[in-house]
């Protein structure tokens, strides 16, 4: 029998089952896992460094208040521990990821580090949050909602642990609006990335699927109004290095 379309969806330029691509997507983080950081700080010549910081700084977590946090797809703590940083001793951050070998990065990185704030470290599903309702002050993901297989899941799952107040943040890649930068970034992308993956972690073919999504995501316009669909309200969309990534802010009211 062949599967209707709406069973189908991309894994990167390649149609595939949709009841496949979270398989298809574990395995490539599963691959790139104990590399992970050091490849985005040289595929990005260490910007996401700053774009990191420019959400945590947009999310101000309070000093004096306790501070409940969850952190989506975020599975080697890179975000969480900023949050952690930034906010009170009353600060709690969970990190979620489907991806157990991002786990284990990121418990080992929470075990070395100084400052320990309170960092839970959580396996589930995007889609299907393991947490009752209105559980977080605030709701972050950064460059995973492309992943999701069933993207207005994850927004309908966000909004349901947020309480009443509560903010959603994303930091995704976006589509580059600048004159010759796009062409320069596409070649970069299709070129560069591939290739540097293969040098460091041996195996070039998940970035090639982790360019690929980008392309695929919708522009920050659309996704804004998925945002919207979802039941946020006052949401925004910030484009930052000449439209590369977007900083898009919801909030549950």
């Amino acid at each position: 029998m062949t599967a209707a379309p709406d069973d189908n969806t991309h894994f990167g330029f390649t149609n595939v089952r949709l009841a496949d691509k979270q398989r298809l997507v574990d395995d490539v983080f599963h691959k790139v896992a104990s590399r992970y950081d050091l490849m985005n700080d040289l595929m990005s010549v260490g910007l996401h460094r700053a774009w990191k910081d420019a959400l945590v700084s947009m999310l101000r977590p309070p000093w004096h208040r306790p501070f409940r946090h969850l952190d989506v797809a975020g599975g080697t703590g890179d975000v969480a521990f900023r949050v952690s940083d930034a906010g009170g001793p009353q600060t709690k951050v969970t990190v979620l990821d489907i991806n157990g070998d991002m786990l284990a990065v990121g418990r080992d990185r929470a075990a070395a580090r100084r400052n320990k704030g309170e960092i839970e470290f959580v396996q589930g599903n995007a889609e299907s949050l393991p947490f009752p309702d209105g559980s977080f002050d605030a709701y972050t993901i950064a460059f995973g909602i492309r992943n999701v297989p069933r993207i207005e899941l994850a927004l309908a799952e966000a909004y349901r642990v947020l309480r009443r107040g509560g903010r959603f943040l994303c930091l995704e890649f976006s589509r580059v609006d600048v004159p010759v930068l796009d062409a320069i970034y596409d070649a970069y992308s299709f070129n560069v990335i591939p290739a540097m993956g293969r040098v460091v972690t041996g195996d070039g073919e998940p970035y090639r699927y982790l360019v690929e999504s980008i392309r695929k995501f919708p522009n920050a316009r659309v996704f804004a109004g998925m945002i919207e669909k979802a039941g946020f309200a006052r949401v925004t969309a910030r484009p930052m290095t000449g439209g590369i990534v977007a900083l898009h802010s919801g909030w549950k009211i």
